[in-house]
């Protein structure tokens, strides 16, 4: 231990802060450099960073990111972030003025970028769509639920409006006898089951319902919520604007999550666990539910048969709360990918940058972006595509991650039409299907609120946390209720009176 007078520790400190700033400057100039020295470093092609989500455990390979260059005549930065912590990557990112020359944004953020994108951050785009053949074809209803102010600033990634269901290992159903959950009380004692039932056949108490992590958007809370009939952010009523959190199926929703915590159905640390660690704990049996994303179930059944080839999966995507099915749902996009004015200082550079997303739609780099190499991947027959089971991880490691990179593909006509498709991923994508038979929709989507956007980070904090709290026992319902006051203090009922003044001039 350095033990130092009262002098000495003063000058110790401001040495340390003066080599914290150092090293932070340095790294800030490195990231604000990086593009001009890869862009120095080869003449031939134009240089485009690229801020991406990574779903996949890895990056795709080199060889699909060199042919994507090869065939759109550009020199790729595309940079990588982890999707656990890629909105902490992309605020800071945008705070330094930092990012990428194009960023992409989730639509669970975008609300915090558009003070950013009103102070002319980010390049206005909808006047250039014209000039190519695929962007000019873009859906324009998809586009307007886009609009900051009626204007576009962002290329879309499309979306299935709801994916959301529930996976389940289907071998420990079959083992404890029990059916598929059809209510939210047959999943609450498949949940029961599934932790005391012993359904992995050890005879030992080590396994869990549900694993949850901490989200509660993208974990488990809003999908339950949902079943439970929870508006989607926002309830519209007689012309008023009421919060989810405002509303008795919000409690209904608390109230379930605490009675699975204080009966040890779901993991304890839920509210500190991240998306790798649940994924990894569900993958090696820990627990036998996961809700979120359906189309996820493939790659999780893959890793899981490898650590126990007996692992089997079923999907349920239809769960009866009192009012019937109900299932939230996102605008038909995901996220969007925004043009930095710094990074980007002239119309010719923006062109460039929009010639690579418009000739990523084109028929050979979107069905590479797609589904690979054909002859490694996948193959075709009459013209369709087949994704064989036994190439599913090599699709998995080399080409899914640039999924996130692909914009409007679900409508794109040049993508190659799939004949058969692995099992689990086939029965996914019909649930998601089915799903748009009882969506809720989020009704503020077209309305505006500035104060939202300014403070939407710091309001859904003190939600976010007392909704933890309360599901973990630290407050009771008229603590919730203060918290409640606290956020229209602090900007709330602000913007519920400028959502509703933005609902009675349309």
């Amino acid at each position: 231990m350095i033990r130092t007078k009262g002098g000495d520790r003063g000058l110790f400190a401001t040495a340390l802060l003066l080599l914290v700033l150092v090293f932070l400057v340095s790294l800030l100039s490195g990231c604000i450099n990086r593009d001009r020295q890869l862009q120095a470093s080869d003449s031939d092609r134009t240089y485009l960073s690229v801020l991406v989500p990574l779903h996949f455990p890895q990056p795709p390979s080199k060889e699909m990111v060199a042919k994507i260059e090869e065939l759109t005549d550009m020199r790729l930065d595309l940079r990588w972030v982890p999707e656990g912590v890629y909105t902490d990557k992309m605020l800071t990112g945008l705070t330094t003025n930092s990012l990428a020359k194009v960023s992409f944004v989730k639509v669970s953020d975008y609300h915090m970028v558009k003070n950013a994108i009103r102070s002319d951050v980010f390049w206005e785009i909808g006047p250039y769509l014209a000039e190519f053949p695929n962007l000019s074809k873009l859906d324009p209803n998809i586009l307007d639920q886009t609009a900051v102010d009626g204007k576009i600033y962002g290329l879309y990634t499309e979306r299935p409006s709801s994916r959301q269901g529930v996976i389940l290992r289907k071998d420990w159903l079959e083992r404890l006898g029990l059916e598929e959950p059809k209510t939210l009380d047959e999943l609450y004692e498949v949940l029961r089951q599934f932790t005391y039932g012993d359904p992995d056949g050890n005879g030992e108490q080590d396994t869990l319902g549900v694993v949850d992590r901490n989200d509660l958007v993208y974990g488990i809370f809003k999908t339950l919520s949902s079943y439970f009939g929870t508006p989607n952010n926002w309830k519209i009523e007689d012309g008023k604007v009421i919060p989810e959190f405002m509303t008795d199926e919000y409690l209904n929703t608390m109230n379930f999550m605490k009675k699975l915590y204080d009966e040890k159905l779901i993991n304890s640390d839920f509210p500190l666990t991240s998306k790798e660690v649940q994924r990894d704990r569900f993958i090696r049996g820990e627990a036998g539910v996961l809700i979120g994303s359906m189309t996820d179930v493939q790659r999780l059944a893959i890793e899981a048969r490898a650590i126990n080839p007996d692992a089997d999966f079923t999907l349920v995507n239809r769960i009866k709360g009192p009012y019937g099915y109900k299932v939230w749902s996102i605008p038909n996009f995901n996220g969007l990918y925004l043009f930095s004015k710094k990074m980007i200082p002239t119309e010719q550079d923006l062109r460039d940058a929009l010639r690579f997303f418009d000739r990523t739609m084109d028929r050979d780099v979107a069905n590479l972006m797609k589904y690979g190499f054909e002859g490694r991947h996948y193959r075709t027959e009459n013209g369709m595509v087949i994704l064989p089971e036994e190439t599913s991880q090599l699709r998995v490691n080399e080409v899914n991650p640039l999924y996130s990179l692909m914009i409007a593909d679900i409508s794109n006509p040049n993508i190659m039409e799939v004949a058969q498709k692995e099992h689990l991923t086939q029965i996914a994508e019909q649930l998601s299907k089915d799903n748009e038979a009882f969506l809720v929709d989020d009704p503020t989507v077209r309305l505006s609120s500035p104060t939202y956007d300014e403070k939407s980070a710091e309001l859904s904090t003190i939600i976010s946390d007392a909704t933890y709290n309360y599901i973990l026992g630290r407050i009771d319902a008229e603590g919730f209720h203060q918290e409640i006051e606290r956020w229209k203090q602090s900007g709330g009922q602000v913007v519920i009176r400028e959502f509703e003044e933005a609902l009675s001039r349309r």
